[in-house]
């Protein structure tokens, strides 16, 4: 039996599930208040040609091959390899954590072996169950490599001092005793050779699917429809009724260069001195591609305000609780489902996003199915950091 679908949020949640149920033979409609779909996964051609990121970096990588096959069913996936450098005291060192750095940073020449023994060495192990953000890394890495490549970055990134973090932000340091500078390890990795624009715009192509842009989805509609998907905040469903929870948001100042302004996507600056976390040259997001020009985006961090695109979500002590009070009130909804980093209030990777947008259709499905009430949601938004 066809239902009639409000989708609210043209990213990749809103947009798989649109898609799914279009396939099932269901009427969709998806709401965006932005001009564009793909939400922040938004790409386009600057004036040089270039294809930029326009609110900052996507690299797609992930372990789930089904989501891979699911990608490339709507555009083509270029080989990359991510590759991130860091700036401290002006030095430059390649990241992640690996021999290489270790060597660099300690004037060493050591072997796998050694390097290992070495870090083991400086690691504070008094710390056996670590708290906070600091904890984590003292007890993996030990002080000098946390104060030169954490410490720093991470209060420019969060505002707060690390102290203040839960362990889990950095719940596994990325540590390495080879000499390996792949950013990501998983076995499938890859950027869209035409952008993540076209390949949202592909996957809401189909005769089930309207798409209104720059429109704002009013509650007031809910009964035109048999079911709505909100992967917009879910405060703003409550209209932030128990206050509004936090975010980080970014400041981005874009510059134009000629030729190549720093050889590398991505350079962190991890002193606490200087103002920005990093800069980023989108032209070394598609090496495939050529250019006389490069466009680069020095990035600052600060808390989002109420007209601020919201991009990482705080999740300190007050911030759970008041998701703890928007869950309570999600779940005693009828005919919502809430998905997504935003409907979810967690941060999610591309792969993991379109991962559970697809157990969430299979979810309404079964529950289409056996003719009961599709849930609120599909993962536990309490769950994790």
């Amino acid at each position: 039996m066809s239902r009639s679908f409000a989708i609210v949020g043209a990213g990749f949640s809103g947009a798989v599930v649109a898609r799914e149920l279009a396939e099932d033979g269901h009427r969709v409609t998806v709401f965006d208040t932005r001009s564009h779909v793909a939400g922040n996964c938004f790409t386009e051609r600057d004036s040089t040609g270039v294809m930029v990121h326009v609110y900052g970096p996507h690299i797609f990588h992930t372990a789930h091959e089904h989501v891979w096959d699911y990608i490339r069913r709507f555009g083509e996936m270029m080989p990359y390899r991510h590759t991130v450098r860091a700036t401290v005291k002006g030095k430059v060192y390649r990241m992640p954590l690996n021999l290489t750095l270790i060597n660099d940073f300690f004037g060493t020449n050591f072997t796998p072996e050694e390097a290992e023994a070495f870090v083991k060495s400086k690691a504070d192990q008094t710390i056996t169950t670590p708290v906070s953000f600091e904890d984590q890394g003292l007890r993996f890495v030990g002080r000098e490599l946390y104060d030169a490549f954490f410490a720093g970055y991470t209060s420019k990134q969060w505002g707060v001092d690390p102290k203040e973090l839960p362990a889990s932000v950095l719940a596994r340091l990325p540590l390495r005793f080879t000499a390996d500078d792949s950013y990501f390890n998983h076995p499938y990795q890859g950027i869209p050779r035409d952008g993540y624009t076209t390949i949202v715009e592909n996957i809401l192509d189909h005769p089930s699917i309207e798409v209104y842009l720059s429109t704002r989805f009013s509650r007031s509609q809910m009964s035109d429809y048999d079911h709505v998907v909100w992967t917009g905040p879910i405060d703003a469903y409550f209209d932030f009724e128990h206050g509004r929870l936090g975010y980080r948001t970014l400041d981005f100042d874009k510059q134009v260069h000629d030729g190549d302004y720093q050889g590398c996507p991505v350079m962190n600056y991890c002193d606490a001195d200087v103002p920005y976390t990093r800069i980023t040259e989108h032209k070394h997001f598609a090496p495939w591609e050529s250019h006389d020009k490069t466009v680069t985006y020095h990035e600052y961090s600060r808390l989002c305000g109420e007209n601020d695109v919201p991009y990482y979500p705080i999740r300190l002590v007050e911030e759970k609780e008041q998701l703890l009070r928007y869950v309570e009130r999600a779940r005693a909804e009828r005919n919502v489902t809430f998905l997504g980093r935003l409907g979810t209030y967690r941060y999610l990777d591309m792969d993991v996003t379109i991962h559970e947008a697809l157990a969430a259709a299979n979810g309404m499905r079964e529950a289409m199915g056996a003719g009961t009430p599709i849930p609120s949601f599909f993962v536990d938004p309490l769950g994790g950091s």
